[in-house]
């Protein structure tokens, strides 16, 4: 039989693959961990934490630290690098762009990222006053006028959060009603400083290098109107994480699992923002991670059991 390097592989370092790479390792078996980004995912990015269980607040950092300190007691061993396709066989090769892994098991842990809207002026302004994460960039803007786009939970918290540094947040929203927890609208209603621009689709960015202002289009009058801002911060949703991997997935291109986790392929199992873009909190991908990993400690003693 053709050795495998590592017990399992976990791709990605957001809460859901530490969470699975803790619990093999807690278990025994030898885990490696693919992140390409800080360990975290976007927890590292995350200002304030106070809705996992048992802490009732924490900065994002710090919990992301928390993860990393944990990963090294249970000695998984962390590879900045990033998978590029998973294959079938006696072992399951990750492949990455620096090596080939094999693997026992895997677990896809890749979570999702930004989706964008697609309109004239995105693609020029990223990095140049258009970005995808207050926490990381809302310095730039101190004092300045900004948008924030996007009507669920991490729109109004970043909105929130961007009123304490910047001079006014627009915060535009496509519908008539946000689409968030009542504790999350509860940040922006009333506070001096954001300036909600509903039944508003933005249609086009403005500026020559940098961003200068942004085009809404009110859906109801179709009348267009022109914010001058510095900054923006788009909010509209997520897409996963899935297009380098030949597994079966939804017509969106989540993974599809079982009850145990498990992909179309057998041994290699998925949790997160990867299978589903119903929850997208950071205890259900936690959870997930869990799950997976307790499939995957089964799954590994049975293939011991059959060789011995």
């Amino acid at each position: 039989m053709e050795r495998a390097d590592f017990d399992t592989v976990v791709v990605g370092g957001g809460a859901a693959g530490v969470s699975a790479a803790l619990y093999l390792g807690r278990a025994g078996y030898t885990v490696a961990l693919l992140e390409r980004g800080a360990i975290g995912g976007q927890i590292a990015v995350t200002d304030i934490v106070e809705n996992y269980a048992g802490i009732p607040s924490i900065r994002g950092p710090d919990l992301a630290a928390n993860f990393a300190r944990q990963l090294e007691k249970w000695r998984v061993i962390v590879l900045g690098d990033e998978a590029t396709n998973v294959r079938e066989g006696e072992i399951i090769t990750v492949g990455t762009y620096a090596r080939n892994l094999g693997a026992k098991c895997v677990i896809i842990a890749t979570g999702s990222s930004p989706r964008r809207l697609g309109i004239e002026g995105e693609t020029k302004f990223i990095g140049r006053g258009l970005s995808f994460c207050a926490f990381c960039d809302a310095e730039f803007f101190r004092d300045k006028d900004v948008a924030v786009i996007g009507g669920g939970d991490s729109a109004l918290k970043e909105a929130s959060y961007l009123s304490r540094i910047v001079s006014r947040a627009y915060l535009i929203h496509r519908r008539g009603r946000f689409r968030a927890e009542s504790a999350n609208v509860q940040l922006i209603d009333g506070n001096p400083k954001v300036e909600k621009v509903m039944n508003s689709n933005v249609i086009r960015f403005l500026g020559h290098e940098q961003l200068e202002g942004l085009v809404v289009r009110d859906s109801q009058t179709q009348r267009e109107r022109e914010l001058k801002v510095e900054g923006a911060f788009e909010y509209i949703g997520r897409v996963p994480n899935t297009s380098f991997l030949q597994l079966a997935k939804d017509p969106a291109d989540y993974l599809v699992v079982d009850e145990n986790m498990m992909t179309s392929l057998e041994g290699v199992f998925a949790a997160g923002e990867c299978t589903s873009p119903k929850w997208n909190q950071l205890i259900v991908s936690a959870g997930e991670g869990a799950k997976a990993a307790i499939s995957a400690v089964h799954y590994l003693d049975r293939k011991q059991a059959d060789t011995t």
